[in-house]
């Protein structure tokens, strides 16, 4: 913004030179540029705060050059100079702080040619925008831990979490490296949950939106899915799939929806049940939904929430990575949290103490798992099921959850028995089975014999005394 004064007794322009957003930490110059024929009398820098008080905004002085006594003083550097009647005063701001955000005006003031008491005033102003970059970035699995079912199909959202920006940043996320292709919406999840009671979402193919990421790409891998291949071709065979919603409860369920002919739309999965066991058909290009949320931090930078939901399929989405990565201004370089889905593969027990003995308190903890190559570790949080084969745990429970199963002073009868640990996650499920081996302990058996010392002691003094009572008493008698 800049101010013109045209007066018979002269003029005076002042401007200020544009500003890009500035990043937190860095140093920034201000720079305003005015020209006049008059001659200078003084150059006052204002911050003009944000707190609103009586009157209006506070101004808060940082630079003042007089002209009529030549000295200044300021918490800033400055300096002018003069060429021509163009004239440059210039503020230096070092390491700029969030504190530093706000409008800053130069005000300057000429001598009236007519009048030597009268000051001729011109102002100019502009904002300084100071940017944040993201300080951390991660993403998590929602309604984690959760259990696997392999009788119907889940919905499935990963959550990336952004903080500590300034503006909010843009958020997208990738599938194996490529962007995927996401219905955005801005209602709950719900529709998602249940899409047979209401229509069909459409599925945009606008790369303008968040992320792209095709079926296509499936093609290249190993569909070593024989289940779902063996799925499918069977329920060919039978007719299935022709007949669903037509043959009653027993062979399928009837789901409609709307279709849209402009949009193109998924085929939805559809449960069918077999005189086996139940099946569910997958789809090998789902669609993904996709939910941004972002609110203020106390400290003025943004949190955001981005989630996104799809239809889980365990045989193609196991051992598949995905990325969350943010584009701000203030990076050089996008910034990225990677996970890998993966189905838990048989949990690494421990034991301690390793030789246990009858009375001591046993720990059988899970340590790790065995990891596929593309997974350093197991995504989603699995959930963890104690049991004992044969029987009830010590406890009289029929099962604990947890990654630790305790037992407080094991008898003997426990020796041989045989503990099993199921860990699940949406992708999958596996169990680990460990026995546990109880020896004698030879301070139980001293504190036994001990006590039977005991016992024998107390008896044969019992024996003694009652023999004595006896004897006095036939001495009486005689007497």
């Amino acid at each position: 913004m800049s101010n013109i004064v045209l007066t018979f007794a002269g003029y005076l322009t002042v401007s200020i030179e544009p500003l890009l957003p500035v990043v937190i930490g860095d140093t920034v110059t201000l720079k305003c540029n005015f020209q006049t024929d008059g001659n200078l009398r003084e150059i006052v820098w204002f911050r003009v705060s944000t707190q609103v008080i009586e009157g209006g905004n506070a101004r808060q002085k940082i630079f003042t050059y007089d002209a009529m006594y030549n000295t200044s003083f300021s918490n800033m550097e400055g300096r002018h100079r003069r060429e021509d009647l163009v004239y440059q005063s210039t503020v230096r701001l070092p390491e700029v702080q969030m504190e530093d955000d706000g409008l800053y005006e130069c005000h300057v003031g000429i001598y009236d040619r007519r009048s030597t008491d009268k000051v001729i005033l011109a102002s100019a102003s502009i904002t300084l925008t100071v940017i944040v970059p993201p300080k951390s970035i991660s993403v998590v699995a929602a309604n984690s831990p959760a259990p696997f079912s392999r009788y119907e199909a889940q919905n499935f959202t990963l959550v990336c979490i952004v903080t500590g920006a300034k503006p909010a940043p843009m958020v997208y996320f990738k599938r194996d490296g490529e962007l995927i292709d996401v219905v955005p919406t801005a209602q709950s999840f719900s529709s998602v949950e249940d899409r047979s009671k209401g229509p069909g979402l459409r599925k945009s193919r606008d790369r303008t939106q968040v992320g792209y990421w095709s079926s296509g790409g499936l093609t290249s891998r190993d569909l070593d899915d024989t289940k779902l291949q063996k799925s499918l071709s069977l329920l060919e065979q039978e007719g299935k799939l022709a007949r669903l919603g037509q043959d009653g409860p027993e062979t399928g369920l009837e789901q409609t929806f709307e279709f849209d002919p402009e949009t193109t739309t998924e085929v939805i999965p559809e449960t069918v049940v077999s005189r086996e066991f139940p099946r569910w058909v997958q789809s090998s290009d789902p669609l993904y939904y996709f939910q941004h949320r972002q609110q203020a931090a106390g400290d003025g930078t943004m949190e955001v929430r981005a989630m996104l939901t799809w239809s889980l399929n365990p045989q193609l989405d196991n051992e598949a990575l995905f990325s969350c990565e943010v584009n701000h201004p203030a990076l050089s370089m996008p910034m990225q949290a990677e996970v890998t889905l993966a189905a838990p593969r048989g949990p690494k027990l421990s034991m301690s103490p390793k030789k246990a003995r009858v009375g001591d308190t046993v720990r059988i903890t899970v340590q790790g798992f065995q990891l596929g190559p593309s997974a350093s570790e197991v995504f989603p949080e699995p959930i963890f099921t104690w049991t004992k084969v044969g029987g009830h745990l010590l406890d009289g429970r029929e099962g604990h959850d947890g990654r630790e199963l305790i037992l407080e002073r094991v008898p003997a009868e426990l020796n041989g028995s045989m503990f099993r640990c199921m860990a699940q996650n949406p992708l999958g499920s596996t169990e680990t089975h460990t026995r546990l081996m109880v020896f004698d302990n030879p301070r139980l058996k001293k504190g036994r014999e001990r006590l039977f010392a005991i016992d024998a002691a107390a008896s044969q003094f019992s024996l003694t005394l009652t023999s004595m009572l006896l004897l006095l008493s036939f001495t009486c008698e005689l007497t």
